[in-house]
């Protein structure tokens, strides 16, 4: 089987579809999630061996929609292919009628993907589409199912309590990466670090992972897949910003002051060079998008000076190299700025391995804690006593108000040792948690020392990298 027909996780995703499909009663399922993620790759995995309309908005005008979702319904009336020639239903109406009418008697999937398409092709859609539903939905054997890709669009179009279809859906599912788990069953043929980098790389995006045809040469790979101003790679993060917000321009420049070192709103507003309300509004859209993420020491709620920073490792890799590389990129100097990435991997897969090591925790690692986790995060203050700034990777508590779980990640060629396990005790003993359990996760294993430490220490636990995964 080729990479790119293989079918990767989603089993939560699949099960739920299933059992709205088994309930053979009307259904509405919003499916969404951002570009390239694999929503129609999980849809025609579901809609295997069922009866289904799928119809694929155009963006066009609706009555080029019309055209085209007419086809789809008379070819699976007809059981066969899609018919150029069938009659064109006149409205939106009609079509949909005609589709509740066949799903009467019998189980049928109608799929409309890309609805954003069809929706702003026809502002009615949405109306049309919610009294038919009120209409019908008593007596249907109806299972809809609403794919999208513009998730500004999804969200406040579809799932907004202001859409008209809002209270219709009987279920919604937004898709997500893949995990570094994911990532590893698609690059299974390489070294387990080499699927890391790619995870790193792509941020588990399974679109992402097939153009960039990962190889144990990491340098190669960048430098043809993402470095190179004609491969799919390098423009994504602009078309992306282009389908989602009215201003591309603008998020970019926030973006790419985000990931060379602006984290406090004030920063970010003053290199962007726009007001702070305006600047609040745009890094609210991109955390909405799941670009950045707006961050707390952990154990805090209200803490008055959050710091931004870019989550997607995708858009974190490009911004960080891409940008300021781009007059040697379009001068083709592609080996000398691959070469520069290299020389920096190391950094920026510090990150990317906290990230690994926080799935572990909540994955495969969960039953090897020394209790239930229910919160995670990372932590950063003060030393009082020496007045420097401190960081704890992770930091993972449960029930207990005493207890927590505190994490150290190093991706580095050296093995951790026993000073890195010192500084991560003394700065547990900065958080009001007496009863401490201590993890160090390293890419290059550990130390005799640390490991002859951990033997007799209960409260110590090493997780080496080539331990995390199969």
């Amino acid at each position: 089987m080729s990479k790119s027909s293989m079918f990767i996780g989603r089993g939560a995703e699949l099960a739920q579809l299933q059992r709205a499909y088994d309930s053979d009663r009307f259904e509405c399922i919003v499916v969404y999630g951002r570009r390239r993620i694999g929503k129609t790759t999980l849809i025609n995995h579901f809609l295997a061996d069922k009866p289904a309309i799928f119809f694929s908005a155009l963006e066009a005008t609706i009555q080029g929609n019309l055209a085209t979702l007419s086809g789809a319904i008379s070819a699976y009336r007809n059981g066969n292919g899609f018919d150029a020639d069938a009659p064109i239903y006149q409205d939106f109406q009609s079509a949909v009628e005609s589709v509740f009418a066949m799903s009467r008697n019998k189980r049928l999937v109608w799929v409309i993907d890309e609805y954003p398409f069809l929706a702003q092709a026809d502002r009615s859609v949405s109306s049309v589409l919610q009294h038919a539903i009120d209409r019908h939905k008593d007596d249907s054997h109806l299972m809809i199912i609403l794919c999208g890709s513009s998730m500004s669009f999804m969200e406040r179009q579809v799932l907004d309590y202001k859409s008209p279809l809002y209270g219709r859906r009987t279920g919604s599912i937004r898709l997500m990466p893949f995990t570094f788990d994911e990532t590893r069953e698609y690059t299974g043929t390489l070294a387990k670090e080499h699927s890391a980098i790619a995870y790193g790389l792509t941020g588990g995006v399974a679109q992402y992972l097939e153009w960039l045809t990962p190889t144990d040469d990491i340098q190669t790979t960048i430098r043809d897949n993402m470095l190179s101003p004609s491969c799919n790679l390098f423009d994504e993060p602009y078309m992306l910003l282009q389908q989602e917000v009215r201003k591309p321009a603008e998020y970019n420049e926030m973006i790419s002051n985000i990931a060379t070192g602006a984290s406090r709103m004030s920063d970010i507003a003053s290199a962007s060079r726009m007001p702070t309300g305006q600047a609040q509004t745009y890094l609210t859209n991109l955390i909405d998008l799941g670009i950045l993420e707006k961050e707390t020491p952990f154990g805090t709620k209200n803490h008055r000076r959050p710091l931004y920073r870019v989550k997607d490792p995708f858009f974190r890799f490009w911004y960080r190299y891409i940008p300021r590389s781009m007059s040697a990129l379009q001068a083709r100097r592609l080996d000398s700025v691959a070469s520069r990435i290299m020389d920096d991997l190391p950094r920026f897969m510090g990150q990317v391995f906290e990230d690994i090591s926080t799935q572990w925790l909540w994955g495969r690692g969960y039953d090897q804690l020394p209790y239930p986790i229910l919160q995670a995060g990372r932590w950063w203050g003060s030393d009082p006593e020496t007045h420097q700034q401190e960081e704890i990777d992770i930091i993972a508590t449960g029930d207990a108000p005493d207890k927590a779980v505190f994490c150290e990640c190093k991706w580095r060629n050296d093995p951790v040792g026993e000073t890195e396990y010192h500084t991560l005790r003394h700065r547990s003993e900065l958080l009001p948690y007496p009863d401490r359990h201590y993890i160090l996760f390293s890419k290059s294993g550990f130390t005799d020392n640390l490991k002859r430490m951990a033997e007799n220490d209960p409260t110590i636990q090493l997780v080496a990298f080539a331990d995390m995964t199969d």
